[in-house]
């Protein structure tokens, strides 16, 4: 079961900075890869993705990676054509690029909400664009997996209006362009992260952390959570390898929620 023997998997932003813990993207390339899948990359910086196409190809998978700004159309247009040509087929795409900056519209300057848009919504609209035509041409079809996050649904205690208006509108772009391309071989689904620990979590908290102080940061994440503790890296990855699947063949403009419980609580116990 989930085997992706024979199918590419272009991810875009698969890089992370260190090699301590696990990043979405980098779990996500992982795991497939261990699943058959042959690899292609995007990210912005080739050092960082870098890390994750080494731990591919330690354990014996196959992984390129290009520098690829996923906010520019030429140059999302450029590494869609690059693995094209390498491969000839994509058969998954998943789009992993975000991240947050904090404020409410009364707070937030118009070129940080400009650039929180064109990171975390323009990014998929981009990938969308230039792969939906090549895999709608492919007899084999294909799939597309966002990521959103759990501040797409809820206000989850930081205020960072433009990542959750972003994140929420991924679900919808999501759902209807699954409907319109459910007839044309070609699968969009989003995977929903709640509270993860991963890299990107401790720059977060050097961020938010009230007074500096990381660890009552840490702590105060694990305790919103009705399981007790954050998810990580690999919890987001597992559904992520799921929804490309063949197992998920019959599963289109859909939302897996990952989050040990947040969304259905209402924070009280």
């Amino acid at each position: 079961m989930l085997s992706l023997k024979g199918k590419v998997a272009l991810i875009i932003g698969l890089g992370q900075t260190s090699l301590e813990g696990w990043g979405i993207g980098a779990a996500t390339a992982v795991l497939l890869a261990r699943q058959g899948a042959v690899i292609f990359g995007g990210n912005r910086t080739v050092e960082s993705a870098q890390i994750t196409k080494d731990r591919i190809e330690k354990e014996g998978g196959c992984c390129d990676v290009l520098a690829a700004d996923a906010t520019a159309s030429a140059s999302v247009e450029k590494l869609v054509q690059a693995c094209m040509a390498k491969h000839g087929h994509i058969d998954i795409l998943v789009n992993n690029v975000g991240g947050s900056q904090p404020g409410c519209p009364a707070s937030m300057s118009e070129e940080v909400w400009d650039a929180q848009m064109d990171l975390n919504l323009k990014s998929v609209y981009l990938a969308c664009r230039f792969m939906l035509p090549v895999m709608e041409a492919q007899s084999t079809g294909g799939c597309i997996v966002n990521i959103s996050s759990v501040a797409a649904l809820r206000y989850i205690g930081k205020p960072q209006v433009a990542y959750a208006a972003a994140k929420a509108a991924i679900l919808q772009l999501t759902k209807s362009t699954a409907v319109i391309y459910a007839s044309k071989g070609v699968r969009l689904n989003a995977v929903v992260p709640g509270l993860m620990e991963t890299p990107y979590t401790h720059v977060m908290a050097e961020r938010y952390a009230p007074g500096g102080d990381k660890e009552e940061y840490m702590n105060t994440r694990h305790a919103q959570v009705p399981m007790g503790r954050m998810g990580d890296a690999w919890d987001v990855a597992n559904s992520v390898l799921f929804l490309a699947s063949d197992e998920a063949r019959y599963i289109t403009g859909q939302s897996i929620v990952v989050d040990g419980g947040l969304t259905s609580s209402t924070g009280r116990t």
